[in-house]
């Protein structure tokens, strides 16, 4: 049966025209034929509704006149919640597309009234107004009439009376009565487009990440002779060990600070050299723009100096002693009897 699905779903995409995107939603349209709602992309897309609020607009775009749309209802309804249910209510109430009077009827009986507006800008553009009662009738404008597809009936034609057998009668044509004139529809006026409510530009997210901001080269604390020409030494050596690692002058001249400070933190050349080179990308676009990101990312710390290599200090620890009195063992640096000998000796003296 997944087979079958799949087949279908293949055949759908096919006949879809243009090339299908490498990422994101590919809609599968086919047209209704009955049982649809039309709703807003105002709606569908609105950056400042919640889904649950979203999902309840167009749920309640889609029922009838009269349907019941209390929280009561809804939660009876769907899986959510009496609190959630009431703020999505709540969030369609400040955007303008729901609104909730108090009505008192000829009976003195209080009643809540219920109206859901499908584009709340042109009601206050006042452009289209609903109209409130026992049920809210459609706010869409009047379908225009298109001279093209009415089909004006012909007047029918009168027919000869075809010959029968010759034993048989011929009958009289009847009369045909005359075709009665038909009207030619009277056009009515296409409906005035209202621009659709204006709303806060949807932000979608960037395709890419944002790029940080790059590093600085390090720079050695003094940059001396002896350390330049060995690092353009280097710089200008690698391409023997590397043939993607070509530098031209200036590059080699941007790079000498970042391979003096490695040299000045007494990293070997040999040493470098490998960090420099190792999986190198195939193939190597920007032989520069890689020594520099590995010059920064790959510094090493500077060598420890010897007083800090060496053991920590421990604290002086204080000896046990034996108690002259009572044998007890406790901590002192000088023998003699505990603490609580000594306090019986000095209440007796």
């Amino acid at each position: 049966m997944a087979t079958q699905h799949d087949i279908a779903l293949t055949n759908a995409l096919t006949g879809i025209p243009g090339p299908l995107p490498s990422s994101g939603v590919i809609h599968v349209a086919f047209p209704h034929a009955n049982r649809f709602t039309i709703v807003g992309n105002h709606l569908a897309q609105h950056d400042g509704l919640s889904l649950t609020a979203i999902g309840i607009g167009v749920h309640i775009q889609s029922l009838p006149a009269g349907a019941q749309v209390g929280i009561k209802a809804l939660t009876a309804r769907f899986a959510e919640g009496e609190t959630t249910i009431a703020a999505a209510l709540r969030e369609l109430e400040t955007h303008g597309y729901l609104h909730r009077t108090r009505a008192r009827l000829a009976n003195g009986r209080v009643i809540t009234r219920t109206v859901f507006c499908n584009q709340p800008g042109a009601v206050l553009r006042g452009g289209v107004v609903p109209v409130v009662g026992p049920a809210v009738r459609s706010t869409a404008p009047a379908p225009t009439l298109v001279r093209e597809h009415v089909r004006v009936p012909e007047p029918t034609a009168v027919l000869e009376p075809r010959p029968m057998a010759e034993t048989t009668s011929v009958p009289e044509p009847m009369p045909v009565p005359e075709p009665m004139p038909v009207r030619e529809p009277i056009p009515v006026p296409e409906p005035v487009p209202v621009p659709e409510a204006p709303h806060a530009p949807v932000r979608l997210p960037p395709r890419t990440a944002p790029t940080q901001p790059r590093r600085p080269l390090p720079h050695p604390q003094a940059l001396t002779p002896e350390l330049r020409q060995a690092a353009s030494a280097l710089l200008a050596d690698l391409r023997r060990h590397a043939e993607e690692l070509v530098l031209s002058e200036e590059a080699v001249e941007e790079l000498v600070p970042g391979v003096a400070a490695w040299l000045e933190r007494d990293a070997t050349t040999d040493a470098i050299r490998r960090a420099l080179t190792a999986d190198l990308p195939k193939p190597l676009k920007h032989p520069a723009r890689l020594l520099r990101h590995r010059l920064t990312a790959l510094l090493p710390p500077p060598l420890p100096g010897v007083h800090d290599l060496a053991q920590p200090r421990r604290a002086p620890v204080t000896p046990f002693q034996t108690c002259d009195g009572c044998e007890r063992a406790f901590r002192s640096h000088d023998p003699g009897h505990c603490r609580d000998c000594r306090a019986q000796y000095w209440e007796a003296a």
